[in-house]
């Protein structure tokens, strides 16, 4: 008996085909082969176009940069998991043995473009059973973890990013991808916090076709130099991410005394360890705060 169970309820979505032509459907599997081979046909080959060195850096590049189009990738997305869903109906019929080899290939090119493309994506669980199997026969191994992030931009230095062995736009999405993962890992520095909407915004950009792609690589790296300047004179000053950041927008912000200022901040920060949970404290530490940037600018006034 056909291994379909859970799947119909998705193909008739992806379809768009009703209850009584999923029936008829059941009864003559000929159909859904008939759909699965016109699809392998019309569609696929030139997604096949795209792998010439056998998923080396140079084809991932290339995937990247051809599927930058936010349309384009919509659209293969959509093909992709149609034709996906109908192997995984007729599977293991004998049928499907001539298509096996591009269809691994196109399911290995929708791994990479996924993960280069969506913030998490939990590849075992993306695939659907039979299709996840066959490409960890057919690669070998089990697929990248794309929970981890593609550089350690906190261990490593810029000009070893700069030297990684990768293609521009490759580049431009593992960068924006590290620094995301940064920000999350230390979201209480308002200052990755911060270049990690800016990356984001450059990632969008690039997918948009706004910025060239070397455009948005070199001001991901002025971003990640602009931050590694930040983290020398913050360890300079003994600061913590929260301290400096208030610093910054007091001396920003042209606040008299910007440093004795920002020191009775760090005080009211911690005697109230509670700010970010508690609305009481976070009331008492604003109106401390308060205090402090406008006694130095009373001062001054009347000195």
């Amino acid at each position: 008996m056909l291994d379909f169970v859970g799947i119909f309820d998705k193909l008739e979505k992806a379809l768009a085909f009703d209850s009584e032509e999923i029936n008829a459907i059941v009864k003559d599997i000929g159909l859904l082969k008939a759909l699965f081979k016109a699809k392998m046909q019309d569609k696929v080959p030139g997604w096949l176009q795209l792998i010439t060195q056998d998923f080396n850096d140079k084809d991932v590049d290339d995937l990247i940069e051809h599927f930058r189009d936010k349309d384009r990738r919509k659209e293969f997305f959509k093909e992709y998991k149609e034709i996906e869903m109908l192997y995984e109906i007729i599977s293991p019929d004998a049928y499907l043995r001539p298509y096996i080899e591009d269809y691994t290939t196109v399911s290995r090119i929708y791994c990479v473009v996924r993960k280069a493309y969506t913030k998490r994506v939990m590849v075992d669980r993306d695939f659907q059973r039979k299709t996840n199997e066959l490409v960890q026969k057919h690669i070998g191994a089990k697929l990248e973890d794309p929970e981890n992030p593609f550089v350690f931009i906190d261990k490593v230095t810029l000009d070893t990013i700069a030297a990684k062995d990768e293609g521009k736009a490759t580049k431009v999405i593992n960068l924006v991808k590290a620094i995301e993962k940064q920000a999350e890992d230390e979201s209480d520095d308002p200052f990755l916090v911060a270049m990690a909407e800016r990356a984001k915004a450059v990632q969008e950009a690039f997918e948009d076709r706004q910025t060239t792609t070397e455009k948005a690589l070199a001001e991901l790296f002025k971003e990640l130099e602009k931050n590694k300047r930040r983290k020398q004179e913050q360890a300079e000053k003994g600061l913590g991410g929260l301290s400096y950041f208030v610093l910054c927008k007091l001396t920003e912000d042209g606040v008299p005394n910007a440093e004795k200022v920002s020191a009775k901040n760090r005080e009211a920060f911690g005697r109230h360890p509670g700010w970010k949970d508690g609305e009481a404290e976070l009331r008492e530490l604003r109106k401390q705060v308060t205090f402090a940037v406008f006694s130095e600018e009373d001062s001054r006034h009347f000195a």
